[in-house]
């Protein structure tokens, strides 16, 4: 059997102190007993599972709800004083409890209690009952102290391993750290280092280019250069030159001359051997306009002499088809 003990204040008599047990088999709405004393006499009444039931339908009111609020009133004690409220009439012997909202309060239900004729071995239960119940409570607090005591040790040994792995992890983090910015050091190094390198590597092959470069323009030149020597030898035999007149002779005194051209493409490649490398290609490009300017001139020159000859002998002269 179960049972309950609570303190309550009767609505009449709001100084005096009742002491009210309620005990029941199975549950609260198959029906439960009442005790109630003042510490001098004691009172007792019983609740049938029929009375709740017509006090339920009485009040409109689903079964269960109303089991739970007897629960609420009798047993949990829970609410605030002002919200049931309890009341008893010691000539009549009759106990009814209440529930109050707001400006309004209804009757959860009502019996008539018995007037016991040995106060005292009920109040004698009471005690021991509360004892009983003091003791259990005692014996869970210890029982709870011991495990709070354990999961404290838990909770301190867990948080110095925490703390361990904390340190480790930073540990670990700031070594991996460290070897990271010396791989990453030593790659840059070696990429600049290739860069240096193929840099290196890189210039010779531009120099020997231009070098091939230059002696292959050099060379081209030399070749048009002795050709057009021999061009300008043969037109300098057939071309008039300037004469000398010496007094008391009709007949003019030839003097050898150079061709203007030679002297300025001898100056040309004089200029490319003497500044190098560095500014060969454009003294080459210039070479090689010079030359073809020039060559096409004397060409064209050629063309017009061997045409002023032909007019000269008609003879010679033929008619192109």
């Amino acid at each position: 059997m179960e049972r309950n003990v609570s303190r309550i204040h009767m609505v009449s008599e709001p100084s005096i102190i009742y002491f009210l047990q309620v005990s029941w088999e199975k549950d609260l709405g198959s029906g439960f007993d009442i005790t109630l004393t003042d510490g001098q006499s004691a009172w007792s009444g019983a609740v049938t599972a029929s009375e709740i039931s017509r006090e339920a339908d009485d009040m409109a009111m689903e079964r269960d709800k109303y089991v739970g609020e007897l629960r609420k009133a009798l047993v949990v004690g829970t609410e605030p004083a002002n919200v049931y409220r309890f009341d008893f009439s010691k000539e009549n012997c009759h106990f009814s409890y209440e529930k109050s909202l707001k400006d309004v309060s209804f009757i959860l239900g009502s019996l008539n209690l018995q007037k016991v004729s040995s106060p005292a071995e009920v109040i004698r239960e009471l005690m021991s009952y509360c004892l009983n119940c003091v003791a259990d409570q005692l014996a869970k607090n210890k029982h709870l102290q011991r495990e709070n005591e354990m999961l404290q040790r838990d909770w301190s040994d867990v948080q110095k391993r925490l703390e361990k792995c904390v340190t480790a992890k930073e540990n670990l983090e700031a070594d991996l750290y460290k070897r990271f910015v010396l791989v990453l050091n030593e790659k840059k190094a070696k990429i600049r280092s290739l860069h240096k390198l193929l840099k290196q590597a890189q210039e010779p092959e531009e120099d020997t280019q231009d070098e091939r470069e230059s002696i292959d323009h050099t060379e081209s030149c030399k070749k048009r250069e002795s050709a057009y020597d021999e061009s300008t030898d043969e037109e300098s035999e057939n071309l008039p030159v300037p004469s000398e007149v010496v007094p008391g002779e009709n007949k003019p005194i030839l003097a050898k001359t150079i061709p203007l051209s030679q002297v300025q493409m001898s100056q040309i490649l004089h200029q490319v051997e003497r500044r190098g490398n560095g500014c060969r290609k454009k003294l080459i490009q210039n070479l090689s306009w010079f030359i073809r300017n020039h060559l096409f001139k004397k060409r064209k020159d050629l063309r017009l002499h061997n045409f002023s000859h032909q007019a000269r002998n008609p003879s010679h002269l033929k008619i192109c088809p």
